[in-house]
């Protein structure tokens, strides 16, 4: 989420030890640590939930892992800080990734989430299908290369024959603005971000289509996740034992959060919900949204995935030179 200032980094201090790739309990009796992580994240973002779990539950501490988390106002402002070699790993969209690979930058992913955005409209509002959209206002969070954009426009040519981009009006603006715009019965409706869509479910707003309906709709399945966890090859020797320490918490509270209300009650000050239901909904999203395997099916999809968007955003979107590196996907256990 964009516009918020940066505050004080957090550090959170892991209390027992081990290497990385061995088990729990033989590292906790290693007496080693794996070091420490430097990494960037949005402050109200939900990365931010995941490493705030990761500090209540001790999963770094089991892990031999110190995490440093380092708040930032936008998510261009962590690619920067990644790029600059600030910061150690980031959440991010792997087509970005795969951009600034195939620029030379050797980047690794792994997911971070499987949920995606919605197209949401009002209950009782005009639009019932895709093919209301015709002549009417569609509110779009980012910019005309949003991903999930580009994805829905591709959809459209499939499913009513129209470019939605020709037929509808895009109204393109950040995912409070749209989301707002929507309320205030300015648009007729907005394609945005899942925590976005979210608050609008909340608020009784209808999910009239979900962006991996439409990724399967694309005849993509199953549909891949767009956004994980990235990183530098280059630090891989220093690091990439504090790398697998990280993915192995994190799929830890994950696993905490997908059965604990509790853990939600833990951080709800950090998910700015303005409500009871707004607060259910935004743990119903991210629940359903925890990412399971990624193997060979999941990188196939990728590649399918990575072919529409580059026929529909072109150069601008994925480069002058085009290519699909499954060598950015870190092998299972990185």
């Amino acid at each position: 989420m964009t516009g918020h200032p940066m505050f004080p980094r957090r550090h959170f201090l892991a209390a027992a030890a081990g290497l990385a790739l061995l088990p729990i309990s033989a590292r906790a009796q290693s007496g080693a640590s794996v070091g420490t992580l430097r990494i960037g994240a949005l402050k109200f973002g939900t990365l931010n939930w995941l490493i705030a779990t990761i500090e209540a539950e001790k999963l770094g501490a089991r892990e031999g892992l110190v995490l440093d988390s380092v708040d930032f106002a936008s998510g261009q402002a962590t690619t920067v800080g990644l790029q600059a070699g600030d910061i150690d790993l980031i959440v991010t969209d792997w087509l970005w990734a795969m951009r600034r690979r195939a620029d030379g930058e050797r980047l690794r992913f792994a997911p971070f989430s499987n949920a995606l955005g919605a197209l949401m409209v009002a209950a009782d509002g005009p639009v019932k299908t895709l093919a209301d959209l015709r002549g009417r206002r569609l509110g779009v969070a980012g910019g005309a290369l949003d991903k999930s954009w580009l994805l829905l426009r591709a959809y459209g040519e499939k499913q009513i024959g129209a470019d939605l981009a020709q037929v509808a009006e895009p109204v393109y603006g950040a995912p409070p603005l749209v989301n707002q715009q929507l309320e205030l019965g300015r648009i007729d409706a907005v394609l945005t971000f899942w925590p976005y869509a979210a608050r609008l479910d909340a608020k009784g707003y209808t999910r009239l289509l979900d962006v991996k309906d439409v990724i399967v709709g694309l005849g993509i399945d199953p549909a891949p996740p767009l956004v994980g966890y990235v990183w530098r090859e280059a630090i891989l020797a220093e690091k990439g034992a504090a790398i697998a320490a990280f993915l192995r918490a994190a799929a830890a509270a994950n696993r905490v959060l997908a059965t604990s209300d509790a853990a939600w009650e833990r951080i709800r000050p950090l998910m700015q919900a303005a409500n009871d239901a707004e607060f259910r909904k935004l743990c119903d999203y991210y629940r359903m949204g925890i990412p399971g395997s990624f193997g060979e099916a999941q990188r196939a999809s990728c590649a399918a995935l990575y072919k529409v968007l580059a026929d529909i955003g072109g150069p601008e979107l994925v480069g002058p030179n085009p290519a699909f590196d499954r060598g950015l996907f870190a092998p299972s256990g990185e």
